[in-house]
C-alpha cells in the first residue's frame, strides 16, 4: 500500500499576504505525526513530530491562565 501523501493546510497564525507563511500537515498513519513546512519552499526543510511531541510543544507555547 503506498502512503497517502501529507495534505498541507496553511497555519491561521500566518499573514494574508503570504510573505510569512508556515503550512503544517498532519499524517494519521503509520502512527500520528504533524508536519511543519515554509510555504515559500515547498520542496526544502519539513519539521516532523509525533502527536505527543506537538502536544508538549503547545502547552509550553500556550498562554497559562
Amino acid at each position: 500500500m503506498t502512503p497517502t501523501p501529507p495534505r498541507w493546510f496553511k497555519s491561521s497564525y500566518s499573514g494574508n499576504d503570504d510573505a510569512d507563511c508556515v503550512e503544517a500537515a498532519i499524517s494519521p498513519t503509520p502512527r500520528l505525526a504533524i508536519h511543519i513546512r515554509d510555504s515559500k519552499n515547498k520542496d526544502g526543510a519539513q519539521l516532523s513530530f509525533t502527536g505527543g511531541a506537538w502536544s508538549g510543544f503547545l502547552r509550553s507555547v500556550r498562554p497559562q491562565g
